[in-house]
């Protein structure tokens, strides 16, 4: 049985699959089984942060599972309290953290704080959260409920939590606050929506605005954090203290982890959560590594320097193609060009794939860029020239 065929009959079919079978990669370039190589703008959905086979995480990694993979919660791990004080003191805030194996976790874990600070904080029960259309926050059976895209709310998974709600704009969310409201749960900028950032100045009114009211604001930076938007956090770019923060994608650069910080540190007791696998010490040794690689990158300049040629080659192709495409969207490398209309943008997804340049699929018609931190500029460069032989071959094959 060839891998396609082993997959399909094995694996649940809850992927569209691409049948591109990768045995290799260094730096941002992938090679498959036949020696061809890919230039890598998705980093496995931004989780890739340092790249592929990066030398100092792959050292950290190999090191940490010759000693210990492995320990339950019930012991103390010394590699997830040293990430949990560089998070900490990367992020600027008075925080603590809960360690768990997934974006939908960390946020999952963001809703249980904001829960019981709901239930224990005020004379009345607060459990409502609001959230904003185009959001996403996960597959778990709570966090698709909290995603304001009502096409991930199908009938085949309900009846869903409630205590959910959906505005569409940031100026909407006063309205709707009522007397059960114990939080705000936003992404700074949305990625599955489309790659678009909310404006800073009514970000930070917000902000002012729920302090006011006694409402948290949750800001979910799955996506966001880990200097992916240029600042260690996205609310660290927008000059907001969030009552609590999600992280998760590249964290690891490549292992799995998740992060929920707060500032009520004593929210929790003994018992009121946890997780088998949540911070052990192969991942949070791996976290350790990719903050202390992409903190020298953004000491150094360098980073500012590979967002700011990513965000020029993106500019000018927004520029030169504006038949195919409206605009360019997004932040730091985070980044995306809105299609004129969904055909296109599909076509482009697959011509890209046939030129050997992987990039992704976002809400809104947008084509979707997340390369890693690490990208070289002969890699980006490289990656433009195979975009725009795509967008000619989208333009040849109508």
């Amino acid at each position: 049985m060839t891998l396609e065929e082993i997959d399909k009959r094995y694996v649940l079919h809850t992927y569209a699959r691409d049948y591109t079978e990768f045995v290799e990669g260094k730096g941002s370039t992938l090679y498959d089984k036949e020696g061809n190589d890919y230039i890598d703008f998705a980093s496995g959905i931004g989780v890739n942060s340092v790249g592929h086979g990066n030398p100092t995480l792959t050292e950290a990694i190999c090191e940490q599972a010759k000693r210990l993979i492995h320990l339950s919660n019930l012991q103390v791990i010394a590699p997830q309290a040293e990430l949990a004080r560089k998070i900490v003191e990367s992020s600027g805030y008075d925080m603590a953290c809960f360690f768990a194996n997934s974006g939908a976790e960390a946020n999952e874990g963001a809703i249980k704080i904001a829960r019981k600070y709901g239930e224990t904080r005020f004379d009345k029960k607060r459990y409502k959260v609001i959230t904003l259309e185009h959001s996403f926050h996960g597959r778990t059976i709570t966090t698709v409920k909290a995603t304001g895209q009502e096409n991930f709310h199908t009938p085949h998974f309900s009846p869903y939590p409630d205590g959910f709600s959906y505005v569409p704009r940031i100026a909407d969310i006063e309205a709707a606050i009522d007397d059960e409201t114990v939080a705000v749960l936003l992404e700074l900028v949305q990625g599955e929506g489309g790659v678009q950032p909310f404006e800073k100045s009514e970000v930070q009114a917000l902000a002012r605005m729920l302090k006011e009211k006694g409402v948290l604001l949750i800001v979910d930076e799955v996506q966001t954090g880990v200097y992916r938007t240029g600042e260690f956090l996205a609310s660290n770019l927008y000059e907001i203290e969030p009552d609590i923060v999600t992280l998760a994608k590249g964290l690891g650069g490549g292992v799995p982890i998740g992060a929920v910080m707060t500032k009520h540190k004593d929210i929790f007791s003994p018992g009121d959560h946890g997780s088998t696998f949540g911070g052990n010490f192969l991942s949070t040794r791996a976290g350790l590594a990719v903050l202390d690689i992409l903190e020298a990158l953004y000491d150094s300049g360098a980073l500012h320097e590979t967002m700011l040629y990513f965000e020029q080659k993106l500019r000018d192709v927004a520029k030169q193609n504006d038949d195919l495409f409206e605009k360019e969207v997004g932040i730091g490398l985070m980044r995306g060009l809105r299609a004129k209309e969904a055909k296109i943008q599909n076509a482009v997804l697959k011509a890209a794939m046939q030129e050997r340049l992987i990039v992704l699929k976002a809400g809104r018609n947008t084509v979707r860029f997340l390369p890693s931190l690490t990208i070289s500029k002969s890699e980006i460069d490289e990656g433009f020239a195979r975009f725009e032989s795509a967008l000619e071959r989208v333009r040849r094959e109508g």
